[in-house]
């Protein structure tokens, strides 16, 4: 059995615990970790499981030896209520936990469990997502998953202007990418939306990887020399879906004649949007009347933002006549660099 290389190893963790029979202290914790920027994980869910009454620490998480196996728990299944099974450890730093069976199998596998002495040998504490494991120093994958987590944690800074085409760099979860560029992402009509494009070598399908930030994506340069069949790469991403060939400097707002204003807006439910002659984005709904049923008419809601939109409500229980004379509505019309269109982000049918 192997962990995933990519599994993260913090520098703190904290416990909290609950009073719990079967356990050696009397008391089971639930362990989170602090991430590379100091926030706690999973906060929310640890203070509802909680005992507030009990103090909580905070320990480094450093090499450890003092483990010991307690008990099984778990692994029943009453109506609705279903548990799986773990198996309860013992931290010499006096507080009892739980781990997977898949997590137990790989300690046996890779360490000595001596009867009235418990574990052999040092453990740090790691996540596979939101997973907990606890991972014995001498196994063979924790040099590899430990020199991975010394670079999450002091790595350097990159500047996007630093990277070299071609190049390759380790990402945050241990992937081998080629640097392809910093191009627009294929997402409609935000005009500031560039990334970072990269090719995964390893992966099977989805091979082109896109960041807004480098920041916690990439971690280290691997070769710094352009790969021979970087031009290859470049004709896959073009052909991907989330690359965009467009050009921003050749977008235009067109005006809406009144019947394409109607004929757009007249079935807009969700949220649909249009822009002001000032380059303001708004968003207009049918008004709905609520009661015992959701009663619509032949009135609108305007508002400046598609969330929280009981927020940010700029006009309530207007015509769409009344909507386009007040704003005079338009709607993007987007271009590649050669000129050729893109698309015409006009509302039709209550749909862009």
């Amino acid at each position: 059995m192997r962990l995933k290389t990519n599994i993260f190893v913090p520098e703190k963790i904290k416990v909290g615990f609950q009073n719990r029979e079967g356990t050696y202290t009397k008391k089971l914790a639930y362990v989170i970790y602090y991430d590379q920027k100091g926030k706690l994980r999973k906060e929310a869910s640890w203070n509802s499981w909680r005992d507030k009454k009990i103090e909580d620490f905070d320990f480094i998480n450093e090499p450890t030896s003092g483990f010991v196996l307690n008990k099984k728990a778990g692994g029943y299944s009453t109506g609705w209520n279903h548990r799986q099974t773990y198996v309860r450890v013992y931290d010499p730093r006096d507080f009892e936990f739980e781990i997977t069976i898949a997590n137990l199998l790989y300690i046996l596998e890779n360490a000595n469990s001596i009867k009235g002495k418990g574990l052999e040998g040092d453990f740090v504490y790691g996540w596979d997502g939101s997973d907990l494991l606890l991972i014995p120093t001498c196994s063979p994958d924790y040099s590899e998953i430990s020199e991975l987590n010394k670079l999450r944690h002091n790595k350097p800074k990159f500047n996007g202007k630093e990277l070299i085409i071609g190049a390759t760099y380790k990402s945050n979860d241990n992937i081998d990418l080629i640097y392809l560029g910093r191009f627009y992402e294929a997402n409609g009509e935000n005009k500031e939306s560039k990334a970072y494009f990269f090719y995964n070598i390893s992966h099977k399908y989805s091979k082109i990887q896109h960041y807004k930030s480098l920041t916690n994506n990439i971690l280290d340069i691997v070769d710094d020399k352009c790969v021979d069949y970087y031009s290859s790469l470049m004709d896959e991403l073009t052909k991907s879906s989330y690359y965009s060939e467009r050009d921003p400097s050749k977008d235009e707002y067109v005006y809406y004649t009144l019947d394409e204003f109607k004929h757009g807006f007249s079935s807009t439910y969700y949220g649909d949007s249009f822009y002001t002659d000032e380059g303001e984005k708004l968003f207009v709904s049918k008004y709905r009347r609520y009661g015992w049923y959701n009663n619509y008419n032949d009135t609108y809601d305007v508002y400046d933002s598609y969330r929280n939109r009981k927020n940010e409500q700029v006009l309530t229980e207007v015509t769409l006549e009344t909507i386009f004379t007040k704003y005079k509505p338009k709607y993007l019309v987007t271009y590649k660099s050669n000129g050729e269109l893109i698309k015409q982000w006009r509302n039709k049918h209550g749909k862009q």
